[in-house]
């Protein structure tokens, strides 16, 4: 939202002056600092200093009200009209009625991308954004802008009984968004005088109101960005003369690793945590940045080069790797801390930089190059590859998972509910054969088209990769004729013994996702072992490769792609089994694929890619049930490093325990009552929860081959609940709390639901916290409050933009 009158200009001048004085010459800046007006070269007087102490006040608390009440449903790309409130300069540079999410778009959208594709609030508005505060001049009175009104449109009409919200409010993913402007908003109030903000939740306290109108009322001022301690300066330019050394090796090398850490939000665990900004418990407890290319060296201000992709041509001129600070608050679904140490770059330098590998020429950007990793990178060990890869396999699986596609129901109804994730051990001799077979034709993904692709392009992908798929399978056969190869539990990676990253859970919750160290609940469907090309190709393909402003061609193909990546990980965990045994779990996992001429094409294209029976097994079994025993033996091998973090067996109250671990028993249609997430709160008399769960409804479907129809291939009476210790998942829908005694009584009333529906609305007029109860920011605020304490590096703010409306009487 922009307010740039002179009166803020004023303010805006006066406070920078007073923060840039201080400032080191080579203090990090960020191409959107433009937004800021420029510094006065003087000192600053006495009053004029008071003055930018009296801004920042204000815009401190002003920006914790912001943080606490908006950021939860306007933070994300799905914020409504783009209007994203985690930063001022998303606040100056406004909304439009131009959506990020649209299904059915032919061309290529213009990116808008906060801090990357405009500088300046001219340059947003030329892009269709409008302004949502004050702006245009000294007649502009400020209780005039969209966000004043706003507010007060919800103190005057404040939220309807629960039984008839949803008579005034529509809570669709995809409803119609009304991008109120100041000109027209008297409009906008008598249509819909009921949605002003936030949306269908309570209004703000007078005393939360009244911080946001008096900063309004000060011309909007922001504090500008203070200048960094010194100590990170230092290790700031440490690391960006580490990352830009000139040998075509160091090159190459931090190529490979900006094109991994891209959206990472990058911190310094040597140097003191505290963060920078004004509302510390929601911003987490580091000071966080972004790895960006920029024309300009170390000691001059970043001058950052926006292409879509991290491997898109940078175009003629210089390239150099740099820091900028992350300014947003960080958000659950888009926060991925990634830690720079010493033992870090040591790694680096062990992996990438002193490893004995030569590098003759390096890499064009030229798309057919640069979208292939396999092509790009041949020049690196396949081992060092995938040796980084693994280190912090949590973290490049959350780059798709967790990364700024917010709203992904296309991309995600490719993968099961739940499934176990482990992976083959890097030193096993085949890595490097599977990787240089990659290295060419066979491993082209959709990128390579641009974010303008026809749809005629997925045949050649598809003959691509049923040829590597055979070319694959033929290698290692071979190599288990000879002896060399064999699927054997001496393949799976152990962590080298203290690596928690070994075993990971993928959870699926509709359009978002979660992964998690660990094997959470009780075993899986389908389970995953990945590869080094099954591990790089998905972060080429759904992280480095994809936009979400492309075509929807380019992001159809891009989940058509993802069957073949999880086919080949399902494969690799069959190929384990005893080949009589594949047979049966494909057909029970892919189920409905044999019916009519085209899904039979489409079953024995499936058997194609999973159904090796040639490929001898190496495990010997005791049991008939050997895909249990094999999930338990390599459950009992990766135990040393399995991280307990969120098992129930963790909880220090054991008739919690009991009562959690009897609700993810729940099975059937009393499992399908609920709600994709469930955070549930459990107090302790008085006192505020210390301790919470997380309960995630495991979906059940026929199979997730099939792009479109999802809602025909759902099996209630198979879903089941997933129990988890703390919080886990972005997008909450439902928020219960209950005295941690009257857990049991929760979970025997849910069993009963099974029986009867009606109870349903009885059952949450006793445990949920609706979105309309007056109570309900207090309680929200306990619960981030418990989330950034428990984890203050990784934690971020909850959306609850899909808390679930409540339900009308019956």
């Amino acid at each position: 939202m922009a307010g740039r009158t002179a009166r803020v200009a004023v303010v805006l001048q006066l406070v920078i002056a007073s923060c840039g004085t201080t400032a080191p010459p080579t203090a990090v800046r960020s191409a959107s600092d433009e937004i800021q007006v420029t510094p006065k070269a003087s000192n600053p007087s006495r009053e004029e200093a008071k003055t930018s102490s009296e801004a920042r006040a204000l815009w401190a608390v002003a920006q914790d009200v912001l943080d606490r009440r908006c950021v939860v449903c306007h933070g994300c790309y799905d914020a409504p009209c783009q209007l994203k409130l985690d930063s001022y300069e998303g606040l100056a540079r406004g909304a439009t009625e131009a959506r990020v999410y649209d299904a059915s778009r032919l061309a290529a959208a213009d990116p808008t991308r906060i801090f990357v594709d405009a500088s300046g609030i001219e340059a947003w508005r030329d892009k269709g954004f409008h302004s949502v505060l004050a702006e245009g001049g000294d007649a502009r009175d400020p209780r005039e802008s969209v966000l004043y009104r706003m507010l007060a449109l919800k103190h005057e009409h404040p939220m309807p009984p629960s039984g008839e919200v949803q008579k005034h409010f529509t809570f669709e993913l995809n409803r119609k968004e009304s991008c109120a402007r100041a000109g027209s908003f008297d409009q906008f109030a008598k249509e819909h005088p009921l949605w002003g903000m936030p949306y269908a939740m309570p209004a703000l306290s007078d005393e939360e109101r009244k911080a946001l109108t008096d900063w309004l009322d000060a011309g909007a001022p922001s504090a500008g960005e203070r200048a960094l301690a010194r100590p990170f300066v230092r290790e700031i330019e440490r690391w960006e003369t580490f990352l830009n050394q000139p040998s075509a090796k160091a090159k190459l090398a931090a190529r490979y690793l900006f094109e991994h850490l891209f959206l990472a939000s990058l911190y310094f665990p040597e140097l003191d945590q505290t963060t920078h900004g004004t509302a510390p418990a929601l911003r987490g407890g580091a000071s966080f940045f972004r790895l960006v290319r920029s024309r300009t060296p170390t000691g001059t201000a970043v001058q950052e080069i926006p292409t879509r992709r991290p491997f898109d041509d940078p175009g003629e001129g210089a390239l150099y790797y740099r820091f900028v600070r992350r300014l947003g608050t960080p958000l659950a679904k888009t926060h991925m801390p990634y830690a720079l140490d010493a033992a870090r770059m040591r790694r680096y330098r062990e992996l990438f930089f002193d490893a004995d590998y030569q590098v003759s020429a390096l890499p064009p950007y030229a798309r057919e190059v640069a979208a292939n990793p396999f092509k790009a990178f041949a020049a690196i060990p396949a081992k060092a590859r995938y040796r980084f890869l693994l280190d912090d396999a949590q973290f490049i699986l959350m780059n798709f998972i967790k990364g700024p596609v917010c709203r992904g129901q296309i991309a995600l109804n490719v993968i099961q509910e739940r499934f176990w994730i482990a992976f083959i051990d890097p030193d096993v001799e085949w890595v490097e054969s599977g990787s240089s077979m990659l290295a060419s034709d066979d491993a082209n993904m959709p990128a390579e088209e641009g974010s303008n692709a026809w749809p005629t392009a997925w045949l050649q992908y598809q003959t691509e990769h049923a040829h590597y798929v055979n070319e694959k399978s033929a290698a290692l056969r071979a190599l288990a004729k000879d002896g060399k190869a064999g699927f054997s539990l001496d393949v799976i990676w152990d962590g080298d013994g203290k690596n928690a990253n070994a075993a990971l859970t993928v959870l699926r919750h509709f359009d978002s996702a979660s992964v998690i160290q660990g094997w959470v609940g009780a075993a899986p469907k389908t389970a995953w072992v990945m590869d080094f090309p099954v591990l790089e190709r998905i972060h080429y393909l759904l992280a480095a490769g994809f936009d979400v402003f492309g075509n929807v061609s380019h992001q159809v193909m891009t989940r058509l792609y993802m069957d073949f990546l999880r086919m080949e990980a399902e494969r690799n965990f069959l190929m384990f089994l005893p080949p009589a045994d594949r047979r049966a779990l494909v057909d029970a996992w892919y189920r409905g694929l044999d019916q009519g001429e085209k899904n039979g094409e489409e079953k024995k294209r499936v058997y194609q890619e999973l159904d090796d029976s040639l490929l001898p097994a190496g495990v010997r079994y005791q049991t008939s049930d050997r895909k249990q025993e094999l999930l338990e033996m390599l459950a009992k091998k990766l135990e040393p490093v399995r991280s307990m973090q969120h098992e129930l067996s963790e909880i220090d109250d054991a008739g919690v325990t009991a009562a959690a671990r009897e609700l993810a028993r729940l099975h059937g249609v009393a499992a399908s009552r609920w709600p994709e997430v469930t955070f549930i709160a459990l107090r302790e008399g008085e006192h505020d929860p210390k301790l919470h769960l997380t309960v995630l409804r495991n979906t059940a479907h026929t199979n997730v081959a099939d792009l479109l129809g999802e809602s025909k291939r759902l099996l209630p009476k198979e879903d089941g609940l997933t129990v988890l210790r703390g919080l886990v998942s972005a997008y909450p829908n439902a928020l219960l709390e209950v005295e941690r005694s009257q857990l049991s009584n929760l979970v025997a009333q849910a069993k009963r639901l099974a029986q009867d529906p009606k109870r349903l609305h009885g059952f949450r007029a006793s445990f949920a916290l609706e979105r309309t109860s007056p109570s309900f920011w207090e309680r929200v605020d306990r619960m981030h409050q418990a989330s950034f304490q428990a984890d203050p590096i990784g934690a971020g703010l909850f959306d609850l933009s899909r808390i679930d409306p409540p339900m009308q009487e019956p």
